[in-house]
C-alpha cells in the first residue's frame, strides 16, 4: 500500500516538472498556428520581391530578400521561445519601464528617423530599419493591462472621462476622476496615439480599438466608453480639418476609396490604375486553385506586393481556399487567445493575452478587407507574413507573451493578487 502510494504521489508530480522541462511549452494549437505563418511568411516573401529583385536600382536578387527575411526569423522565434518562458509576473512589473522607453524611442523618430513617403517611422540600424510604434503598440497593451488589473475591486465604479470645461478639474470629484481613472488608465492609450498618429494614422486606430475593447472588458463603465467613443470620433474630425499629422493622406486614400465603389472603372487605362485594384485584379486571376507558385503576374505592378498587399498576391499564386484557410489561422489566434482567457482567472494576465490577440488579428483583418475594397488603404502589413522586421520582431514577442500565459495556466503558477480577479462584484 505505501509503495503505491508513492507511485500515486509520483504521478501526480510528474506534469508539472516535465511542463517545466519542455523548450516549448503552452498553448500547442497556437504553436501550430505560428509555424504555417511563418512557412508561409518565406514564400511569400521569395516570390513577391521578384519585382524588386529585377529593379535597377536595386540589382539584388530575390535570394538577397530570401535571406533578409530569414534572419529576420532567425531573431524573433528565439524572442518568441523567449517570451514564453517569462513570467508574467516581470511583465507586470515592466510594463512602466518599458511603456515609457517606448514613447521616447517612438518621439525620437520624428528628430533623427528616417522618412519614406512623407512619414517618419523608422530609426536605421545597419541593414535594417527599426520601427518604435510597433514596440509601442504592444507596450501599450502591456501597461493598459496592468493598469486595469490593479483596480478591478473598484473598476465598475471609477470614472475616466473628466468634464470638458477645465474650470472644473480643480472641484475635488474631477480630481478624483483625473487621479484614479483619467491619468492611470486612459492617459497612456491617448498619449501612444497621440505619438503615433503622425506618422501611421491607422496604427493608431488599431491601438485605439484594442484599448477599447480592453476597456470593455476590463469592466470600464458603458457610459465612458461610450462618451470616449463621441470623443475620440470628434478629434478624428477635428485633425482632419486642420490636416494634422498625416490627414491629407488619410483623406485622398478615402476619397479614393469612395471613388471605386462610386466611379465606373472600366475606361481607366492599366497605367492609372491603384494598387487596390491591381489587388483585386489579382484576386480575380487567382481563382478557386491559385495560379502556382511563382506565378504571379500583377507583383511586378504592385508597388508593395510583399509587404501592404501581401494577401492579394497569396491568393493569385494560391487561391481562394489556401487563402481562407490563411485568415481562418489569423481568427483562430483570437479565439485561442479567448480559451486561455477563460483559463486565467486573474485579470492582468487574461487582459493581456485578449489585448495583444485583438492588436494581431485586427491588423490582420484591416490588411486583408482593404485588399478587397472594404476600406481605403491603411498600409498595415499582414503579421508574420508580410516582408518587415520590426512588425514581425514584435508580433513574436506579442505571440509569446500569449504563450507565456498559456503556459502557466498549464503549470498553475500564476499569482492571485488580492482583488485582482475579473468575477469579483
Amino acid at each position: 500500500m505505501a509503495r503505491e502510494n508513492q507511485r500515486t504521489a509520483a504521478d501526480m508530480q510528474t506534469p508539472e516538472s516535465a511542463t517545466g522541462f519542455r523548450f516549448i511549452a503552452g498553448d500547442r494549437v497556437l504553436w501550430i498556428i505560428i509555424a504555417a505563418l511563418t512557412v508561409i511568411s518565406v514564400l511569400v516573401v521569395y516570390s513577391s520581391t521578384a519585382k524588386m529583385a529585377y529593379d535597377a536600382h536595386t540589382a539584388r536578387s530575390t535570394a538577397h530578400f530570401l535571406r533578409q527575411q530569414l534572419v529576420i526569423l532567425v531573431i524573433s522565434i528565439p524572442l518568441l521561445i523567449t517570451a514564453s518562458k517569462i513570467n508574467c509576473r516581470i511583465y507586470n512589473h515592466l510594463a512602466g519601464v518599458g511603456y515609457a522607453a517606448c514613447i521616447l524611442l517612438t518621439l525620437s523618430v520624428y528628430f533623427i528617423g528616417a522618412t519614406t513617403n512623407g512619414a517618419a517611422r523608422w530609426i536605421p540600424l545597419g541593414p535594417f530599419q527599426f520601427q518604435p510604434s510597433e514596440a509601442l503598440k504592444v507596450a501599450t497593451v502591456l501597461l493598459l493591462a496592468r493598469q486595469l488589473a490593479g483596480r478591478q475591486s473598484r473598476i465598475d465604479r471609477l470614472r475616466i472621462i473628466p468634464s470638458l470645461n477645465p474650470f472644473r478639474w480643480r472641484r475635488p470629484a474631477q480630481r478624483k476622476i483625473w487621479r484614479e481613472g483619467t491619468w492611470p488608465i486612459l492617459f497612456p492609450v491617448l498619449l501612444s496615439c497621440v505619438v503615433i498618429f503622425p506618422a501611421h494614422t491607422s496604427s493608431a486606430v488599431l491601438v485605439f480599438f484594442a484599448s477599447w475593447v480592453m476597456m470593455l472588458i476590463g469592466r470600464v463603465r458603458m457610459g465612458e466608453l461610450l462618451k470616449l467613443l463621441g470623443l475620440a470620433a470628434a478629434a478624428a474630425l477635428l485633425a482632419g480639418l486642420l490636416n494634422l499629422g498625416r490627414s491629407e493622406t488619410a483623406g485622398g486614400r478615402v476619397s479614393t476609396w469612395i471613388d471605386l465603389w462610386t466611379s465606373p472603372q472600366t475606361e481607366k487605362p492599366v497605367e492609372e490604375l491603384t494598387d487596390t485594384e491591381r489587388s483585386m485584379i489579382a484576386i480575380h486571376n487567382g481563382g478557386i486553385l491559385g495560379e502556382g507558385a511563382g506565378q504571379s503576374v500583377v507583383r511586378v505592378e504592385m508597388i508593395h506586393p510583399e509587404s501592404d498587399y501581401a494577401y492579394a498576391f497569396f491568393v493569385e499564386e494560391y487561391g481562394l481556399v489556401l487563402a481562407v484557410v490563411l485568415l481562418m489561422l489569423y481568427l483562430w489566434i483570437f479565439f485561442r487567445a479567448i480559451e486561455i482567457f477563460r483559463r486565467c482567472g486573474t485579470a492582468f494576465p487574461g487582459l493581456l493575452v485578449l489585448g495583444l490577440a485583438l492588436l494581431i488579428t485586427c491588423q490582420a483583418l484591416l490588411h486583408i478587407m482593404v485588399t478587397v475594397n472594404l476600406i481605403p488603404e491603411t498600409g498595415q502589413t499582414l503579421p508574420l507574413i508580410s516582408r518587415g522586421g520590426s512588425s514581425t520582431i514584435f508580433t513574436a514577442i506579442a505571440l509569446g507573451m500569449i504563450l507565456s500565459v498559456s503556459r502557466q495556466n498549464e503549470e498553475q503558477s500564476h499569482d492571485r493578487p488580492r482583488g485582482e480577479t475579473m468575477y469579483e462584484r
